[in-house]
């Protein structure tokens, strides 16, 4: 388990489905890091559960990176993000990290896909509250794998480009749709607290 706690930067709630934040990596600092991601032994992703049903779910490959020296500067520019994210949109009671990130691949031949979900964790002391997905691979490089959210009446796609971070709250209904072309790469995070009250 990794953990990096942080103190949240509080100032202005509002509500959002989602909310995007753009640049917060170079192109060599994502290339950096998918060679990071690549080097680690992927597996195939899992539900909780032997049920047979999971590839319908879901079908992607998946690798942890923790937090470590090699990794360390991915959390603090992660981390970062997540409290300007947090205190200017969210203003939820955060802890921090508490979970290794979870580095994601998609491919075409498998038609790699998540079925609508959420991200809530049944750890009551240490809530999952907000998500984060790192667009990884260039939106040139792939056809479908569009991340959605359910609003409050339709889905609505967030922005492939490169580098972009999603904030989804982690009770919030998402998607991945099938990859129909290529490989969509991504860094899965959730930020956790104390249980809603």
């Amino acid at each position: 388990m990794s953990i990096y706690q942080f103190v949240p930067d509080n100032a202005v709630n509002h509500n959002h489905d989602f909310i995007t934040w753009d640049d917060a990596f170079s192109s060599e600092e994502l290339d950096r890091l998918v060679a990071y991601g690549d080097s680690l032994d992927l597996q195939d992703a899992v539900i909780s559960g032997p049920d047979s049903k999971v590839l319908a779910i879901r079908r992607s490959k998946v690798g942890w990176i923790d937090n470590n020296p090699e990794s360390a500067w991915v959390y603090d520019r992660l981390a970062y993000v997540a409290r300007k994210i947090n205190g200017k949109f969210f203003n939820f009671d955060l802890y921090g990290f508490v979970e290794h990130f979870q580095y994601t691949v998609y491919t075409e031949d498998e038609a790699s896909h998540y079925t609508w979900h959420q991200d809530m964790s049944p750890d009551t002391e240490c809530a999952r509250k907000l998500s984060l997905v790192l667009q990884l691979s260039d939106p040139a490089d792939y056809d479908g794998g569009d991340l959605e959210t359910w609003g409050r009446t339709e889905p609505t796609k967030v922005d492939k480009k490169r580098g972009v971070i999603a904030a989804v709250p982690s009770w919030r209904m998402h998607r991945v749709t099938p990859v129909t072309r290529g490989i969509r790469k991504t860094l899965v995070l959730w930020v956790a607290g104390p249980s809603f009250k």
